[in-house]
């Protein structure tokens, strides 16, 4: 999950890089959107591990 969000933001950059202004703007937004839900399955992740421990 975190590998596609580094994949989206390099497409981002270069996409604004290059002054595809929209393109960037969506592939930023894909990469905001799936490094949320990096982190919420992350500490979901954590959360299960640390109850099952008990």
């Amino acid at each position: 999950m975190l590998h596609y969000t580094v994949v989206f933001l390099v497409i981002a950059l270069i996409a604004a890089l290059l002054g595809f202004g929209g393109i960037a703007a969506g592939a930023a937004g894909i990469a905001k959107i799936l490094f949320l839900v990096f982190l919420l399955m992350a500490a979901v992740s954590f959360v299960a591990g640390l109850l099952r421990k008990r």
